[in-house]
């Protein structure tokens, strides 16, 4: 079992005690590297940021398993591993409450001005004789796109602070507590707040672009936790510069690393891709994607 991610104790833990697996912790970041140390491994654990490309593949003859402790797996290639007959573990909604949680964090930051407040009280500046004029929660409507495990949660938690909760998703039929809506446009022109919580695929990427931003209302703010490719980064910050967005959040990015360039502006939250990374999230995932191996191997009453 090559571990070429950070990931929890709990996973070395347990597949040590198991006693079939032989575990190199190797963590690496880049597809050369990835590439050049899977030669033996049949169990390959990875993160979202490894490039699990047709090379690593096949640099890897004896693979059996690719197991991924999120529920994106956009960056492995799935047919070259579906032609070896190698199977793909993932874990859906693992993550899903800290994500949700950081998204609410970004809703109250940018509709309460957090970050323009800082800056001015950090440069010596008291004034709050505009903060009348923010609105709380309930005031604004929210537009989720993908009703998946992270963007069922969080219309629960924005329903908690009375948010008019809408969404879209082509692909269910259950909209728990958000209303449905049968059109990206609709949604995108009916929302002060729009959060991204789809997979990245042929139908999300770019999916929005200076058009949708365009139809938003004047003022809205955008979010983006979900893949970078979701979402034409320099259209929105473009829209943020002159004034049509109100606010921008975006924890994802293309490429990983950015590349920069972005304004230093107080409507502007820019986090490292942390938003589904909290502590219980990591300990919950490294025991549960050793379950996972565990049964696809056959469980051992696994410890």
């Amino acid at each position: 079992m090559l571990v070429a991610a950070d990931v929890d104790r709990s996973l070395h833990d347990r597949a040590a005690k198991d006693g079939r697996f032989e575990i190199v912790d190797h963590p690496v970041r880049s597809e050369e590297e990835l590439a050049a140390i899977v030669g033996d491994c049949e169990v390959l654990v990875t993160r979202s940021f490894h490039r699990v490309t047709r090379r690593v593949i096949d640099a890897a003859p004896r693979l059996e398993v690719i197991a991924q402790g999120t529920s994106g797996t956009d960056n492995i290639d799935a047919a070259a591993a579906r032609e070896r007959g190698i199977t793909i573990l993932n874990l859906p909604g693992a993550n899903a409450g800290a994500v949700a949680e950081l998204v609410i964090g970004f809703m109250i930051a940018l509709t309460r001005s957090v970050p323009a407040y800082t800056r001015e009280v950090a440069r010596g500046v008291w004034n709050r004789d505009d903060c009348a004029s923010r609105h709380e929660l309930r005031h604004h409507p929210l537009g989720i796109v993908g009703l998946g495990e992270v963007g069922r949660r969080v219309a629960r938690l924005a329903g908690a602070f009375g948010m008019r909760v809408s969404a879209v998703d082509p692909y269910i039929t259950n909209f728990y507590n958000a209303a449905r809506v049968d059109s990206l446009d609709d949604l995108l022109r009916n929302s002060d707040i729009v959060t991204l919580h789809v997979p990245l695929t042929e139908e999300t990427r770019r999916m929005i672009g200076a058009k949708e931003i365009a139809s938003m209302p004047r003022g809205a703010i955008l979010i983006n936790a979900a893949r970078g490719e979701v979402v034409d980064q320099t259209a929105a910050i473009d829209a943020l510069r002159s004034n049509h967005l109100g606010g921008l959040a975006f924890d994802v990015f293309h490429p990983e690393p950015p590349n920069g360039g972005f304004p230093d502006d107080p409507r502007l939250i820019l986090t490292p891709h942390i938003a589904g990374c909290t502590h219980e999230a990591k300990s919950a995932i490294g025991a549960k994607l050793f379950e996972k191996i565990a049964r696809f191997y056959g469980d051992r009453n696994h410890p």
